[in-house]
């Protein structure tokens, strides 16, 4: 079975104007963002790639944890992403997750562990990150915390 996804996009002037796209549940303002030279409006291509990748990788560690009876109190990520610019030439370099885990007062040693192993694991099953594969280097550094033992 395969799912298509439809995007319309209208850019009006050169490099610094602005554009919209519509995607469905995405409606969103365009540019190139300040740090690239642009006007920083809406958002931009880079923040989008993070965005499809941080979330694929999100949603794909819930159902992970889900499937392994692990109901954490708190799953929360902040991810990064890398841009090199040199000569003129923009490259994704890496794209960084760092979930953050919060597992009930009881959780076991072994719910710690394998909720550690299913924050890799779920970089690897992502479909966004097997997109970019060979292209864009993604590392993930989780941060598993039980409730009032080792809490940051």
């Amino acid at each position: 079975m395969k799912h298509p996804f439809q995007l319309k996009a209208v850019w009006n002037g050169g490099r610094n104007s602005e554009g919209h796209i519509d995607a469905g549940g995405l409606k969103t303002i365009i540019s190139i963002p300040q740090e690239m030279g642009g006007p920083g409006t809406g958002t931009n291509p880079d923040e989008m790639l993070l965005g499809a990748a941080a979330t694929c990788y999100l949603i794909t560690l819930a159902a992970m944890l889900e499937r392994s009876a692990i109901t954490p109190q708190v799953l929360t990520l902040e991810s990064e992403a890398i841009v090199d610019v040199t000569n003129n030439v923009f490259t994704y370099e890496r794209i960084i997750h760092k979930p953050r885990i919060v597992l009930k007062a009881d959780a076991s040693e072994v719910e710690r562990a394998k909720a550690e192993r299913l924050a890799h694991k779920a970089e690897e099953s992502c479909m966004i990150s097997r997109a970019v594969a060979g292209n864009v280097s993604i590392e993930t550094q989780p941060s598993i915390v039980i409730t009032g033992i080792n809490e940051e």
